[in-house]
């Protein structure tokens, strides 16, 4: 997939970069029986409190909706379009199962073209873009939309470019490691998707300009140390200051080594932290 650079009438303009769209997707319109209307509250809960700072604008948006359970085992589906999702950063695909021509959104993998076919259930080939349980599938398979639990649907590794890596299979659970690192116990009933997700190049993006940042949806971000002490805990002082106690956000949550996992809950999943080397 090609990057595309700009001439650089502006400063701004000298450093952006885009992804060429043109290679990988088909051109399509989104399908109006997948669309869902989305709603925006910029960074406000349903009282009109911010709860999330430097959110608000942006350019309207749809929601698609995407069979990330994949439990239609009937037959197979035929890819239709590779279409671009503006709330993900990984591509989608529009298919077409055989037997009652219906339609679903699913995550484009990376190599998946248009008039290929995707299947799902234990006995799919093993092969890009079919999803089967994690029980069907040899150690070192690679992997993405990995559900936690049976019939779920799939919440992990769904990133643009992200992938995950089957690796043993011990009694009722199956062992994958994560793009982070971590590695962690799953039950092997659970479904994934074979391959890695789409849109590689995506981490090469450089918006280049503050408008591409409001048209995602995001404000600026003011620093705390340039705020007053009513603000924010490392507001205040005279000149330049370290502000004198740990990194935290406005609220005060500690933002730098604060473990939020519950260390009951991750002893009955984790085998290996993404800290650990």
């Amino acid at each position: 997939m090609a990057m595309k650079n700009y001439k650089p009438y502006t400063p701004s303009r000298r450093g952006m970069t885009s992804i060429d769209y043109s290679d990988v997707l088909s051109g399509d319109k989104p399908e109006k029986k997948l669309l869902k209307v989305k709603k925006k509250r910029g960074g406000r809960n349903s009282q009109g409190h911010v709860t999330v700072r430097c959110r608000g604008g942006g350019n309207r948006q749809h929601y698609r909706i995407i069979d990330f359970s994949r439990r239609k085992d009937e037959g197979r589906a035929e890819v239709k379009s590779i279409q671009y999702d503006p709330n993900r950063s990984a591509f989608i695909a529009l298919v077409s199962y055989i037997e009652d021509n219906k339609l679903s959104y699913i995550i484009a993998p990376e190599g998946l073209k248009v008039g290929d076919y995707v299947a799902s259930g234990p006995a799919a080939e093993i092969r890009v873009g079919n999803t089967l349980p994690l029980d069907s599938m040899p150690d070192g398979t690679m992997v993405h939309n990995i559900e936690l639990l049976p019939g779920q649907g799939g919440k992990l590794v769904r990133a643009a470019g992200a992938s995950a890596q089957l690796m043993a299979k011990e009694g009722k659970d199956a062992i994958i490691r994560l793009p982070s690192g971590e590695m962690r116990r799953v039950p092997r009933k659970c479904r994934a998707t074979i391959g890695q997700v789409s849109n590689l190049d995506h981490d090469n993006v450089k918006l280049g300009k503050a408008g591409r940042k409001r048209h995602l949806g995001r404000r600026p971000h003011v620093r705390g140390t340039v705020m007053n002490p009513v603000d924010h805990p490392h507001g205040g002082g005279e000149g330049r200051t370290n502000s004198g106690r740990a990194p935290c956000s406005a609220t005060g949550v500690i933002a730098k080594g604060y473990r939020t996992r519950r260390k009951s809950k991750a002893r009955n999943y984790l085998v290996k932290d993404r800290r650990v080397k």
